[in-house]
């Protein structure tokens, strides 16, 4: 089937982040689908992400004064319009020939910040040129310290202004579906930040693959702390479900969290993250910054999650379907759409700013 170019302007049948994706699909060969789309095992964590969503309802409140009302909020010393990230996402030239430059140009314009994945198929500087925001950048730990600081030294000398460690992909323990729908890397995208892979122990005598090899070399929590020790920018951990872990990783040194299950990509029957967010802010209280992602499919998504303790989110599929449509232009405007949905949520709900949206805005559906 022939692929349909990206969209030159937005249509008027385009109104809310779930049509992107009809839009996508025509525009996004079988190899970019299977690895957008792609599930850990029978993808019962990527259900349980939309579902969880599904468990609140919204209380709206009548006949408040909301004169003035705004979704602005600070992040981490950053002042931005909207609450709503771009989460980390590899290889985006897959999806758009712009990729990464595309999706942080929208973020920024649109006044508010994006995620840099370590595998990203742009060199992290040229993003940095393209942006007219924050940027943060993601890093996976590199086998040792040293290659971990050096790659987000790179990123601070290029003006990124957080780091986000994902410490919940060490390893994949099960099989997504773009591996079993044979997905392979085109020839001219790789990961061109990423100088080498990263170099396994040898194995010992009856030794296992996964325990002694690729576990040997996954970070720890002092691994977390000397790189929060070392590193000039703040540090956020990606992928914390458990109030515990959120306590250890600011007891390492870090700045906050962001609760996530990778999209339900890495393990199958995890629980959906919106469902740790109330106690893992309980655990935190209100200085450190948590943000929450997995799921988020419209502004009312994202009133919940502030409204269950929640700093900010990041999106991820929606705004790839977005990219696939219509590059920087459909980023910004799903964007835009998202932030509508919010104020709206936000207006009927009584709420004129983001420190305003609380508990007592849900009911368990």
């Amino acid at each position: 089937m022939t692929r349909l170019p990206p969209l030159g302007e937005i249509p008027a049948d385009l109104v809310a982040a779930c049509d992107y994706e009809r839009y996508a699909l025509p525009r996004l060969d079988g190899n970019a689908l299977a690895y957008l789309q792609g599930g850990a095992g029978d993808e019962l964590t990527c259900q349980a992400n939309l579902q969880a969503w599904r468990e609140w309802a919204l209380l709206p409140r009548m006949l408040r004064d909301l004169r003035g009302g705004h979704t602005r909020c600070q992040l981490l010393g950053e002042a931005l319009q909207h609450p709503i990230l771009l989460a980390p996402i590899a290889y985006q030239q897959l999806f758009h020939s712009d990729g990464e430059r595309a999706s942080a140009l929208a973020a920024g314009v649109m006044g508010g910040a994006a995620v840099l994945s370590s595998y990203a198929s742009t060199r992290l500087e040229e993003v940095a040129e393209a942006a007219q925001g924050p940027l943060w950048f993601q890093l996976y730990w590199q086998g040792n310290g040293a290659a971990t600081l050096a790659l987000a030294q790179r990123a601070e000398a290029a003006g990124y202004r957080a780091l986000v460690l994902t410490v919940d992909a060490p390893v994949s323990g099960v099989r997504n579906r773009e591996q079993r729908a044979g997905f392979r890397l085109p020839a001219e995208i790789r990961a061109v930040n990423l100088d080498q892979a990263v170099q396994l122990p040898p194995l010992p005598e009856g030794g296992s693959a996964l325990f002694d090899g690729l576990m040997a070399v996954a970070p720890r929590w002092q691994d977390v702390a000397w790189l929060c020790r070392h590193s000039r920018l703040p540090v956020l951990l990606k992928g914390i479900l458990h109030a515990e872990d959120a306590r250890l990783a600011v007891e390492a040194g870090a700045a906050g969290v962001i609760v996530s299950n990778h999209g339900g990509r890495v393990l199958d029957s995890q629980w959906p993250a919106l469902r740790s967010l109330p106690a893992i802010r309980a655990e935190l209280g209100r200085e450190l910054a948590v943000l929450v992602d997995g799921g988020i499919r419209r502004g009312s998504d994202v009133f919940k999650a502030l409204a269950l303790g929640a700093d900010a989110v990041l999106i991820g599929r929606p705004y790839i379907h977005a990219l696939a449509s219509a590059g920087a232009l459909g980023v910004a405007h799903l964007l835009r759409l998202l932030r509508e949905e919010l104020e709206a949520t936000m207006a009927l709900c009584g709420c004129r700013d983001l420190a305003s949206i609380g508990p007592e805005a849900l009911q368990r559906a």
